[in-house]
């Protein structure tokens, strides 16, 4: 399923192939001899999403962009089931394992691996040819790489990276601070009702 969103079309490469129970939304770019499987979701928030060539996006993983952080994917990368990418920049030739979650801002550098279930946090920089393990986690700039078991320390370097503030623009220690949030969030993935079905 293909949707205009607030004015933009995705353009796919006729070499790409695209399962009918994908959506494609607003301003995305898919490359050629691309595959994008049953359930996966492209969403296009306000900023654009690029796929290089060769990008395979399996079945249920979300790619996702906002007005303040686009998305590009390069060359020959994996994004495996289940995983989410959020307005993050992946390099050619990496690859996300099952349920990996990739957040707003950070950086995957070339020829990496996040394996399953492993996270790279808001803002952090993996260098090239990086290794996150099973269940791990990335965080900072540069990324440090720690087992969940480390909360504090994963904790202390997250903190400072503003998830709140950088995301949405609110102060964590705003009193109402999810009552803001998601009141503001909702105003904008409102907006999904101008989309317009293209398929």
């Amino acid at each position: 399923m293909q949707f205009e969103h607030l004015g933009a079309r995705p353009r796919i490469h006729p070499d790409a192939v695209i399962a009918p129970t994908a959506v494609i939304s607003g301003d995305v770019e898919i490359g050629a001899d691309c595959q994008v499987l049953h359930g996966a979701v492209i969403t296009a928030e306000g900023g654009p999403i690029t796929l290089g060539a060769n990008v395979i996006v399996m079945e249920n993983a979300l790619i996702r962009a906002s007005a303040t952080n686009a998305v590009h994917i390069g060359d020959h990368t994996l994004v495996g089931p289940m995983a989410s990418v959020s307005g993050a920049t992946i390099g050619d030739e990496v690859f996300l394992a099952t349920g990996t979650r990739i957040f707003n801002g950070a950086r995957v550098g070339e020829r990496s691996e996040v394996r399953i279930n492993a996270v790279v946090h808001l803002r952090s920089v993996l260098p090239p040819q990086s290794v996150v393990p099973i269940g791990w986690v990335a965080v900072g700039d540069p990324a440090q790489i720690l087992p969940p078991e480390r909360h504090e320390e994963i904790w202390a370097a997250q903190k400072e990276l503003d998830f709140p503030g950088y995301v949405f623009g609110i102060d964590r220690d705003t009193p109402d601070l999810m009552v803001q949030l998601t009141e503001r969030y909702g105003r904008s993935l409102a907006r999904h009702d101008r989309d317009v079905r293209l398929d």
